[in-house]
């Protein structure tokens, strides 16, 4: 929307915002899907949305599922999911913002068919209902008798100010990225309503725990299987070096590339650098390189870093001392990332160039630390202990 539209549509009241915004979808012949349905046969029954970052929340649901006692369905407003990761539902935030019939059938189909509710990045589940008022909406949503929990997913629960002062490479020591005086009441306010609350709460990453010490470290999950590979490593004369950057500013990409854009013009490295790839495609780029350039300025690692162990590959991060404490106890063995600063990209490059074989032995353990901690069961296992036999 242009700023100036967006002005004036912010002074017109929710009631006239609803109306506008419910006349246009009709006139598109929109019209919203319903809330998705359980298995009725299963005693616990899950919802879990609004944001699937990653495909977190569809993975999540599959993981608890396999315990046999639990039905799940997680749904996703489809402007956060442009990489089209899975998802049960998914409806446009137009509509769960500002579909009044929409809102009603939603607790409805929740209280009438659901009996617990995961919420995502402290995102309203119920959209526009009570203006997005996240207090009542838990207050309506537990009158109805469903339990619910929360899941920080990153920023939404990482104190800015808390962050920036324990990580010199924090992205949230400048403004180049994001201005950390904008986010900061933000996630001071999910911090507060979290903690009003009294719902258990859990985390993607283990580096959350430094904002949330009563959380429960959950995981993120991948398909191990969907990545592993018998291509060779570190056997050419040239080792290929990739990073694929969802966000080149909290991934470090202004620090890190030039470093590897170097080295490549030296001759030593193939350096090649991806954005925008399809994540059904990325399988077949990890397992034709022999580094991937992951993340260098949250002190945590994700997603991709999962990925990369499962295919075999060296992943080079930053990762905190805590976050390989933590994963570590419940892993029963180190996380095997090799630790990269951003001032010592060149360095670790040089050396895995120099002393292949050790390198070779840190990227051969990486898939059965994924299978250990990342492949579901243990996700699958906190949530069961901490929320849904509760």
């Amino acid at each position: 929307m242009h700023p100036a539209a967006e002005r004036l549509w912010k002074l017109v009241p929710k009631f006239g915002q609803d109306a506008i915004a419910s006349t246009v979808d009709r006139l598109k012949g929109v019209t919203p899907p319903p809330p998705p349905l359980p298995d009725e046969g299963k005693p616990v029954r899950l919802f879990i949305g609004p944001v699937n970052y990653a495909g977190q929340g569809y993975q999540w649901g599959r993981a608890v599922e396999t315990s046999g006692e639990v039905s799940s369905r997680n749904y996703v407003h489809d402007g956060n999911n442009v990489l089209h990761y899975p998802a049960d539902y998914t409806v446009s935030w137009r509509t769960t913002e500002h579909s009044r019939a929409w809102q009603r059938a939603m607790i409805d189909t929740l209280a009438e068919h659901y009996t617990h509710v995961l919420i995502e990045a402290c995102y309203p589940v119920l959209g526009g209902m009570f203006s997005g008022d996240m207090r009542r909406q838990i207050a309506r949503m537990r009158e109805a008798g469903l339990k619910v929990a929360f899941v920080g997913h990153g920023t939404d629960v990482r104190l800015p100010s808390r962050h920036a002062e324990l990580d010199e490479w924090s992205y949230f020591r400048d403004s180049e990225w994001v201005d950390p005086r904008l986010v900061e009441p933000v996630v001071a306010e999910n911090l507060r309503l979290i903690a009003d609350t009294g719902a258990p709460v859990f985390v993607s990453t283990a580096g959350l725990l430094l904002d949330l010490p009563e959380a429960h470290f959950l995981g993120v999950i991948i398909d191990p299987e969907r990545w592993a590979n018998d291509a060779p490593l570190l056997e050419r004369e040239r080792i290929k070096v990739v990073h694929a950057p969802t966000n080149p500013i909290p991934k470090g990409t202004t620090y890190v590339a030039p470093v590897a854009q170097k080295l490549h013009d030296e001759g030593l490295i193939e350096y090649v650098e991806l954005q925008g790839v399809p994540n059904h495609e990325m399988p077949a780029v990890f397992a034709d390189a022999d580094v991937v350039l992951d993340q260098f300025r949250s002190g945590d690692y994700g997603v991709a870093a999962c990925e990369v162990m499962a295919s075999g590959r060296i992943v080079l991060a930053h990762v905190s001392d805590q976050v390989r404490g933590e994963v570590e106890r419940h892993a029963g063995m180190p996380l095997p990332i090799h630790e990269t600063t951003v001032e010592c990209v060149e360095a670790t490059l040089r050396d895995i160039v120099a002393r292949r074989e050790h390198y070779r032995e840190i990227a051969r353990r990486g898939p059965e630390f994924v299978r250990r901690l990342h492949s579901g069961g243990f996700s699958r296992d906190v949530l069961m202990q901490n929320f849904l036999e509760a």
